[in-house]
């Protein structure tokens, strides 16, 4: 919590109200310090275990630049550079162009991954190769066209087209010789059961494509969560870097003091206005670290990278309790969309050994004909009459083909075996790495919050009241609120690794981090 009042010091006050000045403002900042506060108006707005991270607040300190309307950047010519304008439907790229809003500026991570299945391309991507590949199986299971044919047998009499003489007058025939036309009718069948396998062979490979495409989006979702909580931990650092530019600023306020009184050298006030430098330099850092999360996170769900953002959680209901590791395998032995893929491709390979080995059975084809005298140049000295046929496709040469296909789908059934163990083995693996991970951040992060962070926050006061009381122990008290300031950074990002941790595992399980 920023300390919103003036510290104002002078030679005739007396030291021991600076140093007690200095320890009331220090327990008032340093008392603020709970997992991810809340990020707004500071000065007012109590803490809690809501985390608001805003990129285009005013002028508070720490906070990024505005993202919104702001004064363009100008070249060298005095135009504004394109790439630095605020986003428009002038200037914004068509892929991002979208006739009403994607979402609300305001999101938590539950909103955040609904975003992503509905407007990641990648997931776009794969929803329509589902769904294309759902469209060839009504394609498979549809009956074979059929053929319709017109005969036409004979010459004209005395045509040019009849060479040698053909269906000139003779004697017996002084017409010419009979020529009949006719209209055929062929429709060919497959083996019962051959193409309803076929179709179902189709149909189980589009929905193992489906699962691979909800393995994606879990993928997807655990790199988001990574984004979102490390947005936390930057905005986190952001907070810790000012309570030590306030703490640094009472430090410098003494050294003041002192120097003032001839009680100290003046190198010490230097030395801790070099030190709140160096923790004002590590702000902007943490700020473009910030503005790179937050451009990220909108990338991934499909909005445009400049456009406003509000990052929401709640941590405590975050850290919420994790299943068992035996629970957590048994549900992802059951339920992980990559062993559903696995499963379905593995039945698609069994189904495909069956419809080989169908190979070996006929199919049909059945053609009906009608012939019939009248035509455009015969004569009508032919009789009419119709023609119903059965033929069978056999396989022939020894049954090569049939052969060689049925041992192609046993292979195919052998590897979707081998692949299929490979894949239950490598998530079950998977699981145990990511709960091991996950104990080893929460044990990070709880020996940091209940440990390392109050001994150091004890030391530096302990400095603190030494320092003011005697002008002892400069050197101590820096070094004291430097290891301070980096407890809590670490401890900003243990906490964070903690929320990561807890994501990855419950997705590694096939599960939704929420």
């Amino acid at each position: 919590m920023l300390i919103l009042s003036t510290y104002k010091t002078s030679a005739v006050n007396p030291l021991k109200s600076v140093a007690k000045l200095a320890i009331l403002a220090f327990a008032a900042s340093a008392a603020t310090f709970p997992a991810f506060a809340q990020i707004g108006e500071i000065a007012t707005t109590p803490v809690s275990g809501a985390v608001l991270v805003q990129i285009d607040q005013g002028n508070t300190l720490g906070m990024p630049p505005p993202i919104g309307a702001q004064t363009p950047v100008m070249d060298k010519n005095g135009k504004p550079l394109e790439s630095l304008l605020p986003s428009t439907p002038a200037n914004t790229p068509k892929i991002y162009t979208k006739s009403a809003s994607s979402g609300p500026s305001e999101m938590d991570l539950r909103q955040l991954w609904t975003e992503l299945k509905l407007n990641n391309p990648q997931l776009a991507s794969l929803r329509e190769s589902y769904l294309s590949a759902k469209a060839t199986v009504p394609q498979i299971a549809a009956p074979a066209n059929p053929q319709v044919g017109l005969v036409w047998s004979g010459m004209p009499p005395n045509s040019p087209l009849g060479l040698g003489g053909a269906n000139a007058p003779t004697a017996q025939n002084p017409t010419g010789i009979s020529s009949n036309n006719s209209i055929s009718f062929a429709q060919p069948f497959q083996f019962p059961g051959k193409k309803s396998l076929a179709s179902e062979i189709a149909n189980t490979n589009a929905e193992a494509l489906l699962a691979q495409s909800e393995a994606t989006y879990l993928q997807l979702g655990a790199q988001l969560s990574s984004l979102f909580f490390n947005a936390l931990a930057s905005q986190k650092q952001l907070q810790v870097l000012r309570e030590s530019v306030i703490r640094l600023e009472m430090i410098k306020n003494v050294a003041k003091a002192r120097y003032s009184n001839n009680a100290a050298a003046y190198v010490e006030y230097l030395n801790a206005q070099v030190a709140q430098s160096a923790a004002q330099a590590d702000q902007f850092n943490a700020e473009r670290q910030l503005d790179v999360a937050i451009k990220s996170i909108n990338t991934l769900v499909g909005r445009h990278a400049r456009e406003k953002l509000v990052l929401r959680a709640d941590v405590r209901r975050a850290l919420s309790s994790v299943p068992t590791l035996v629970e957590l395998e048994d549900y992802a032995e059951s339920s992980h969309p990559s062993l559903k893929s696995s499963a379905l491709q593995l039945e698609a390979a069994r189904k495909g050994v069956t419809l080989a080995k169908k190979a070996y059975l006929p199919d049909f084809q059945v053609i009906g004909s009608s012939y019939t005298p009248r035509g455009p140049f015969a004569a009508n000295n032919g009789a009419m009459f119709y023609q119903l046929e059965l033929d069978l496709v056999i396989p022939l040469y020894f049954f090569t083909k049939e052969k060689y296909g049925v041992e192609q789908a046993q292979r195919n059934q052998a590897a979707a075996e081998a692949s299929d163990i490979s894949n239950r083995q490598q998530i079950v693996l998977a699981v145990n790495s990511a709960y091991a991970s996950y104990q080893q951040a929460k044990t990070t992060a709880n020996f940091l919050k209940d440990r390392q962070v109050p001994q150091a926050d004890a030391a530096y006061k302990v400095g603190l009241v030494q320092y003011s009381n005697n002008g002892q122990g400069f050197n101590d008290l820096l070094t004291a609120q430097t290891q301070l300031r980096n407890l809590e950074v670490q401890l900003a990002l243990a906490e964070a690794n903690l929320l990561q941790a807890q994501a990855v595992l419950l997705v590694t399980a096939g599960k939704e981090p929420f």
